[in-house]
């Protein structure tokens, strides 16, 4: 199991030898992980609980005062009752039923100030639990920007317990808490009340909790005369049925050209990086085993996947800062009348979007969905979204064959490709879900399509960074480890056994990965791979970006002296124009993720829906690849 990030000693012993153990829940979009960030800052560990594919933060901070402090980020939930796998952690951890998990010693119950009815019906929900709590009232300094005034006194003694304000995204938003906490502290935290066999509230005691939390805001805040009104204006064109696509549509578009402009200068500088550190091993290293490893399989192994970092990035950003605007929820409502069609729950948009950047996040993100047929639908598409993993492998294609040209207003016929692979996976995915719900679901009904609109804000410079942290850290020790390994096999596999004397051919015809591509040849010469591209197919296996280190070592190998020096111009050399668009389309399709795969069969609970995806995947990939071959072939490309 994980543990969160370690509390610097003196603070521990500041703390009397023991951290106090607290946990964050609320409702999603309360800005509560905003919180958890402004208080840990990059002091926290992500992980997954035990057993499940539901995210664990846990994070340390220290206190004005310096005391410890670990503090557990619970998964965003509207109740106890529990209906979804998030919601289910969220309150198992508050009952204390993870064995894996130690109960936590005081809650904060985080509601987010301009819209207090739901938050206030999971606070009357928790109050009866006994453990000691704390309502925080979230993004205050918004509520009363908007003229909303809250009583906190009048409100804490109806409620029972403490209120304090905070506001996560400013630098000091968070001193009345911390305040708050030092006190709490210093006094000892009070001891939780025994309560006999809690049960889960049914819908009519959510009813009765829900007029009561009404009742507490009709006494307790004050809603100004006017109601704010930016975000009904700004709703007016974004949710518009013709306005709000065309304007999701173009924020697509403009993400997919900045992958490739913005990211062109950093890319460049690691590429040269990596081709400086291979001349420096070249001058320092004799010429042997040893240099060939460093350069042919670690530098340029890795280093040909580490180059598409940038990009990688510069995605995240995108959906991050969307996240945060407020502006994901929309989307979701845009896309139901689309997704519905096609057999999809309006719910589905936001786990396929983030599918955009991993599959594996995206299929998780499926616990949103309540119906299991329709979780199950959406799972078994998710992997056509094009994953941030296919990026190396579409950008070398396409940086390599297709020019680099303005095709009208400044866009680039390269980022029009690249949306243009975006858009194959996106209708392919509708198509599979349609087929889908009239072979297997036919009688299947949806659930109604719920779905709370939470108000714009201003994202958070602090949490965007925080997140574009994490997940270039997670990219960067997938390339340690994951690819690392990898390229010693595929450099192990190039260079033996050695070629025999007098051998007049390069000496990786002579190797078992020439001999392991020659075999699998008559499979794949239909679609126009060669025998590097075999070669590299089969570490691609464990993950997509892996088939770009495999050719980067397998070509760097096989160099003559009249090959460019890097792998873009190596490939435009030895392959056809059509052979790349049909390696294109293979990984339009392409089921090449084992942890992708490993995620469907824990969130599945089977190995049907797995061999199901792989198998569909498969077909289509080759399918795919061999009709783009064929045609290319005809038009002369070949």
């Amino acid at each position: 199991m994980a543990h969160c990030a370690e509390v610097p000693e003196r603070t521990v012993a500041a703390a009397g030898g023991k951290a106090a153990q607290i946990a964050l829940i609320g409702n999603p979009n309360c800005g509560k992980t905003a919180l958890f960030n402004a208080l840990t800052g990059s002091r926290q560990h992500v992980a997954n609980y035990p057993g499940v594919t539901v995210e664990r933060k846990a994070g340390g901070f220290v206190t004005p005062e310096g005391r410890a402090v670990r503090v557990l980020d619970l998964p965003g939930t509207y109740s106890l009752r529990a209906r979804s796998p998030d919601e289910v952690i969220a309150r198992d951890v508050v009952l204390g039923r993870l064995s894996s998990e130690q109960p936590p010693e005081f809650l904060l119950c985080v509601a987010d100030a301009t819209d207090l009815r739901l938050s206030l019906r999971l606070a009357l929900e928790l109050r009866v639990l006994g453990t000691p709590m704390a309502l925080v009232l979230n993004m205050a300094d918004i509520a009363r920007h908007r003229g909303i005034l809250i009583d906190t006194d009048k409100l804490s003694a109806a409620l029972g317990m403490p209120v304090v304000s905070s506001v996560a995204v400013r630098k000091a938003g968070t001193k009345e808490l911390l305040g708050f906490l030092d006190g709490l502290l210093a006094q000892g935290l009070p001891a939780p009340e025994k309560i006999p066999d809690w049960q889960a509230p049914d819908r009519h005691a959510l009813r009765d909790l829900q007029r009561e939390a009404d009742r507490l805001i009709a006494q307790c805040v004050t809603m100004p005369v006017q109601p704010y009104t930016a975000t009904s204006r700004i709703d007016a064109v974004l949710l518009h049925p013709v306005a709000g696509l065309v304007v999701l549509f173009a924020i697509l578009f403009v993400m997919f050209q900045a992958v490739f402009t913005w990211a062109q200068a950093p890319m460049d500088a690691i590429s040269n990086l990596f081709d400086w550190l291979g001349v420096m091993a070249a001058h320092y290293l004799p010429d042997g085993p040893v240099l060939s490893f460093i350069r042919d399989g670690v530098l340029n192994g890795v280093g040909s996947v580490v180059v598409f970092l940038p990009q990688i990035l510069i995605l995240f950003f995108f959906i991050l800062v969307l996240e945060d605007f407020g502006y994901m929820a929309r989307a979701a409502f845009l896309m139901d009348r689309i997704m519905g069609g096609a057999g999809l729950h309006g719910r589905a948009f936001i786990p396929l979007l983030s599918s955009f950047a991993c599959a594996i996040p995206g299929i998780m993100a499926t616990r949103v969905i309540d119906g299991r047929r329709d979780r199950l639908a959406t799972i078994l598409v998710a992997p056509l979204m094009t994953c941030s993993a296919r990026i190396p492998v579409y950008t070398l294609i396409i940086g390599a064959f297709i020019p680099n040209r303005d095709v009208f207003w400044g866009v680039q016929l390269q980022g029009l490709v690249m949306f243009g692979l975006y858009a194959m996976g996106i209708v392919a995915a509708l198509c599979v879900s349609f087929i889908m719900k009239r072979l297997v679901w036919r009688k299947a009904q949806h659930d109604p399509f719920l779905l709370q609109l939470p108000d714009y804000k201003l994202p958070s410079p602090r949490s965007i960074a925080i997140g574009l942290y994490q997940r270039g850290k997670i990219f960067l020790h997938r390339a340690g480890t994951t690819i690392f390994s990898m390229m010693v096999v595929i450099w192990a596999l190039c260079s033996l056994p050695l070629p025999p004397k007098g051998a007049t051919h390069p000496a990786i015809d002579y190797s078992a990965a020439a001999w392991i591509g020659h075999f699998l040849a008559p499979v794949f010469a239909p679609i126009g791979f060669n025998w590097q591209i075999n070669v590299a197919l089969i570490p691609g296996m464990a993950a997509r970006e892996v088939a770009v280190a495999a050719l980067g070592t397998v070509y760097s190998i096989s160099a003559s002296a009249d090959d460019p020096g890097h792998l873009g111009g190596v490939l435009a050399a030895h392959w056809s124009i059509a052979t790349a668009l049909a390696l294109l389309a293979w990984y339009v399709f392409s089921p090449q993720c084992a942890s992708t795969l490993a995620t469907i069969r824990r969130e599945t609970g089977g190995w049907r829906w797995v061999a199901l995806v792989f198998v569909y995947m498969l077909a289509l990939a080759y399918g795919s690849a061999f009709i783009t071959y064929q045609l290319a072939c005809l038009a002369g490309l070949g």
